[in-house]
């Protein structure tokens, strides 16, 4: 068995009218995440971090934005599929943190739920995905309220 640490970025401006989804949750906001799929930034940088961990590659590989086939779909489906993925190679999530950019909305009260979506989805134990935020000060685009900026590290066991 070794221990392997994956490190996941992500961002997205918002744009109106389409549903705000971070770490499988819809967030009230007349804004949303521009993207290829549902935009979430949040589950999207945990999964590349749990890919790379695992030595597996990037989002990118395995789901290309220029597919069809990824229109439209979840950021929790995209965990799932990670963690069919990881399983495969004799993977399991042992802990992990995403930390989120978002100048509005406040995104405090639901961080329990994003992190327990999240850790449904990779199959984890309840708690094993752990769910913050900053508001940037202003600074870049994600803390001038333009986009969302997640941050993600995950902590695997292989073997």
């Amino acid at each position: 068995m070794s221990l392997r640490i994956g490190h996941g970025l992500d961002a997205h401006r918002l744009a109106l009218g389409r549903p705000l989804m971070l770490g499988g949750v819809p967030i009230p906001s007349d804004q949303g995440l521009a993207g290829h799929s549902d935009g979430d930034a949040a589950a999207h940088a945990l999964a590349d971090a749990c890919l790379g961990a695992a030595g597996l590659g990037t989002m990118g590989d395995h789901f290309p934005s220029g597919d069809e086939r990824w229109r439209g779909v979840s950021g929790r489906e995209f965990l799932e599929l990670v963690a069919a993925r990881l399983a495969a190679a004799g993977a399991r999530v042992l802990s992990a943190q995403v930390v989120l950019v978002c100048a509005q909305p406040r995104l405090g009260p639901f961080f329990a739920s994003m992190g327990e979506t999240m850790s449904e989805a990779l199959g984890a134990p309840h708690g094993t995905v752990v769910v913050g935020a900053t508001s940037g000060d202003g600074l870049g685009a994600a803390g001038r309220g333009e986009g969302i900026l997640a941050s993600a590290v995950a902590l695997l066991e292989i073997g």
